[in-house]
């Protein structure tokens, strides 16, 4: 890395062995780290400080949110940040030489405002919700990449912006990518691994929590951003919203409307289970993936009307915890 130096900043709660390893591999990296903690019971703190990391306890007064603790977290590198700052939840591991390759393409590109490469989890076969959430990370290379909290990013481009959005519950990742591209900075995606992370979802109940999150995201982002998420909105309210409610029209109008609005049902699990057997799944959990698949958009809207319901009441978000 020669004279090249990054600060790095580690946010966790509750982390346990995950954190002391992802701190063990980016401490000799680093020239700085901050561990910014979000009210962990565990030794968290105790092993930040172990690894020689400088911790910032977030006040419980205020709502967490992973945007608030990267933001406090790099507010403690004071006047004299790095050149260079690396984001990192404390859940994820860094390659061994991704800092490395993420210095050099910036130092190269010198447009972009950051750069992630791939994120991989860790075990996807430990349960089919972890395989879904390991197909998540596939994301397409290129200047335009989509929203990842775990990034190399320049300091000062993170300054001019403003930082992360505090009271995003979640995608401000993807919220702080858009407002950068629209300064006219580059957001990256590299064909490199970036990092291993542990999503831990054995449980149903978990991963729906995890998509009710990810519909507050997509309807926050659209009053946010113009256009944004607009895709994963209009699927949702498509086969979550207008079918069911041509299913019961059906019911009471016009019986075969009904049956219809179950052959699309029916179409839609078999390109789901055909797509995810292409994708290695075998038949069995495939038929699992695709149901979910199909699931998850009754979660979607969910999450999005309560997104909706909270605006109205204008009242603080709080965070939608699923592990």
């Amino acid at each position: 890395m020669g004279a090249v130096q990054f600060d790095a900043i580690v946010i966790g709660r509750n982390e346990g062995d995950r954190l002391v390893r992802a701190l063990a591999q980016v401490t000799p990296e680093a020239r700085r780290v901050v561990y910014v903690d979000s009210g962990s019971t565990d030794d968290s703190v105790a092993h930040a400080r172990a690894a020689g990391a400088q911790v910032v306890d977030l006040d419980p007064a205020r709502p967490f949110t992973a945007a608030r603790a990267r933001n406090e977290g790099f507010a403690a590198l004071g006047d004299d940040p790095a050149e260079f700052v690396h984001f990192i939840d404390g859940d994820c591991i860094l390659a061994p030489d991704w800092p490395a390759t993420a210095l050099a393409f910036l130092q190269d590109h010198p447009k972009a405002a950051l750069v992630h490469g791939y994120h991989i989890e860790d075990a996807p076969d430990a349960s089919v919700y972890n395989w879904l959430t390991d197909q998540e990370w596939k994301m397409a290379t290129g200047p335009d990449a989509r929203g990842l909290g775990t990034f190399m990013g320049r300091s000062a481009a993170f300054a001019a912006v403003g930082g992360f959005r505090d009271d995003m519950i979640a995608a401000e990742d993807d919220e702080l990518f858009f407002r950068l591209r629209k300064s006219g900075w580059q957001t990256w995606c590299v064909p490199d691994q970036m990092s291993g992370h542990d999503v831990r979802l054995l449980k149903f109940a978990g991963w729906f929590r995890r998509m009710i999150r990810a519909g507050h995201s997509f309807s926050e982002l659209g009053v946010l951003h113009s256009g944004a998420a607009r895709a994963p909105r209009l699927r949702a309210v498509f086969w979550a919203g207008v079918l069911p409610v041509l299913a019961l029209l059906g019911l009471w109008l016009w019986p075969p409307l009904s049956a219809l609005v179950l052959a699309l049902y029916a179409l839609s699990l078999a390109r789901l289970w055909r797509r995810s057997m292409a994708q290695g799944l075998a038949p069995d959990r495939a038929v699992k993936a695709a149901a979910l698949l199909v699931i998850c958009k009754f979660a979607n809207l969910y999450g999005m009307a309560t997104y909706w319901i909270r605006r109205f009441r204008r009242s603080d978000a709080k965070i939608i915890e699923y592990k």
